[in-house]
């Protein structure tokens, strides 16, 4: 029997010189990072007096991209994208196609005016104002101490 140092810190061990670098192409940090099982973007919510808010973090889309719709108190924001890298006339080994889709569900409260809901895109944040209906709305008054 031969002993074989293996040394985890050094990329090719001398056991199987070349397969690191196979691996590493195929499940290395770019993998990871340029082809992310899941893209949601991060949501702020936040209630005032008058309405509740929800902005959505969604740099490099369009408005066209998004897709707002509510069914009974399930307000669902959801996006589908597909990028295809057309290089016609050129040779090349590979080509990437980049799809990316998410769905954000949000459950509205019963003091939610749904009929009122607003929404606006700007500078790659997705912002929705759902009004409360007036029985709802936060009443101040001054109380006089006797």
């Amino acid at each position: 029997m031969t002993l074989v140092k293996f040394n985890p810190e050094k990329k090719n061990s001398a056991l199987l010189p070349g397969f690191n670098d196979i691996f590493d192409s195929v499940l290395g940090d770019t993998f990871f990072s340029e082809r992310r099982t899941t893209n949601i973007p991060a949501a702020n919510i936040w209630e005032s007096g008058t309405a509740y808010h929800i902005e959505l973090a969604a740099p490099g889309l369009k408005k066209e991209d998004f897709k707002v719709s509510l069914e009974r108190d399930m307000l669902k924001i959801s996006s589908d994208q597909k990028k295809e890298n057309n290089m016609e006339g050129k040779s090349y080994n590979r080509r990437e196609y980049s799809y990316s889709s998410f769905t954000r569900s949000f459950s509205l409260p019963e003091t939610a005016d749904a009929d009122q809901i607003q929404a606006s895109y700007s500078a790659g944040v997705l912002s929705l104002q759902i009004p409360k209906k007036e029985e709802a709305k936060a009443v101040s008054r001054e109380i006089e101490i006797q």
